[in-house]
């Protein structure tokens, strides 16, 4: 019975896991009310689940009392899912994005570098681990996937699937370095996109969505939007581009980063210029999402999603939420990729904080925290979010638990 007893334990609710962690230390209700400066009673109450125990100050305090760490007392699950690392990880991918050498086989017996058909499934499931939020992951098959896929575009130069797939896999590493807050990296991997893709507008179009976003991290709005502006001009001019399925797609988004490039640098007549335009393309040709092996999510609800984002750095926040609100309402939000929808909840949440609504902030945050962890769990942003729900007030037990998951307290 001591068995299964302690395997449920994990599932217990916190009252039960504060009677459980006193008795262990001896301390009758009595004494342990007198340590954390409250009644009996109101210990009885919480150990019955009959009161509450949601405030973070409290729970620091009786963990304290308790001689644990709040996590252990909010779900002992928490230390077997610690905020992921990622330091060493960004580490390698700057190492491989630093080396210009061309990886060969050698007389010892390497492996010889896979083909061009291998690496496309290795870096498509690479985009599939992104598009799920699962960043770590990607971090971790980077490096092996920029030295063979610069070997295989040295290789192979006339070969253009091996040109797709180094744009691909730069792209791939801008992308999850701007997440990480490393937007100087993040530029220099959407520059060597851009280089690699020379030549065909397609390609470049797929490389200056990253580089606008590097550049958006760089609070380089301008440029950001000149970059992706100057992308869409170049498909416009391409003669073969009806015959492009994706081609609505690759614009629509281009013109959603164009949008959002120009709210962070204050233009608020291009912001919404180039929001009707993006959403008259997925009007017209977006009825369902398209998701591609390349990360694209485009249809009108990623374009209200956009929308509501250059609201929000626009300064009309109440406006945001309510756009933000009346897009994630329908079934069409549970259609975009997870890493798209975790990002979304993460950024609204500046508009909540800035309304004076730190719990709807901070539901948004454990939201997304459910979609992707690892969006929360490794991302600056959500820590800096997070951080100021904490200190915006009481706070509710499952933000607690996500803080205490992170490793954040209220300072």
């Amino acid at each position: 019975m001591t068995g299964p007893s302690r395997r449920n334990g994990n599932d217990l609710p916190i009252g039960r896991r504060m009677a459980e962690l006193r008795d262990r230390r001896g301390m009758n209700q009595q004494v342990f009310a007198d340590r954390i400066g409250k009644s009996k009673s109101w210990v009885d109450k919480v150990e019955r689940g009959v009161r509450s125990l949601d405030r973070l100050s409290v729970i620091e305090t009786v963990a304290a009392a308790l001689g644990v760490a709040p996590k252990v007392l909010l779900n002992r699950k928490a230390q077997r899912e610690p905020a992921t690392d990622t330091g060493p990880d960004v580490e390698r991918v700057r190492a491989a994005l630093a080396r210009h050498d061309v990886p060969t086989s050698d007389s010892r017996g390497q492996p010889a570098p896979p083909s061009v058909r291998q690496l496309d499934g290795q870096v498509g499931y690479a985009w599939m681990a992104y598009r799920n939020g699962n960043h770590p992951q990607v971090l971790r098959m980077l490096p092996d996937l920029l030295g063979d896929s610069r070997h295989a575009c040295h290789t192979q130069p006339a070969d253009a699937s091996a040109a797709d797939l180094l744009v691909r896999v730069y792209r791939l590493a801008a992308q999850v370095l701007v997440k990480l807050g490393e937007a100087n990296l993040a530029w220099l991997a959407a520059d060597r996109a851009m280089t690699a893709a020379t030549g065909d507008p397609h390609r470049t179009g797929l490389a200056a969505i990253s580089l606008a976003q590097a550049l958006r991290a760089l609070r380089r709005g301008r440029l950001a939007m000149t970059a992706a502006l100057t992308a869409v001009h170049q498909l416009d001019l391409t003669p073969a581009r009806v015959f492009l399925p994706d081609e609505p797609a690759l614009t629509g988004t281009l013109l959603i980063e164009a949008a959002l490039a120009a709210a962070t640098c204050g233009d608020d007549t291009a912001a919404g210029e180039l929001t009707e335009r993006a959403a008259h393309l997925a009007t017209a040709y977006g009825h369902h999402h398209h998701h591609d092996n390349d990360g694209i999510g485009f249809g009108p609800t990623a374009v209200e999603l956009a929308r509501a984002l250059t609201a929000m750095r626009l300064g009309d926040h109440h406006r945001a939420v309510t756009i933000h609100r009346q897009a994630t309402g329908g079934d069409a939000w549970h259609q975009l990729p997870a890493e798209h929808r975790a990002a979304h909840l993460i950024d609204i949440t500046r508009a909540y904080l800035d309304l004076g609504d730190p719990r709807a902030a901070g539901r948004a945050l454990v939201t997304a925290d459910r979609i992707a962890p690892a969006e929360t769990r490794t991302r600056p942003a959500a820590h800096t979010a997070l951080t100021a729900v904490l200190r915006a007030g009481p706070t509710a037990a499952d933000v607690a638990r996500l803080a205490a998951v992170v490793g954040l307290t209220r300072q």
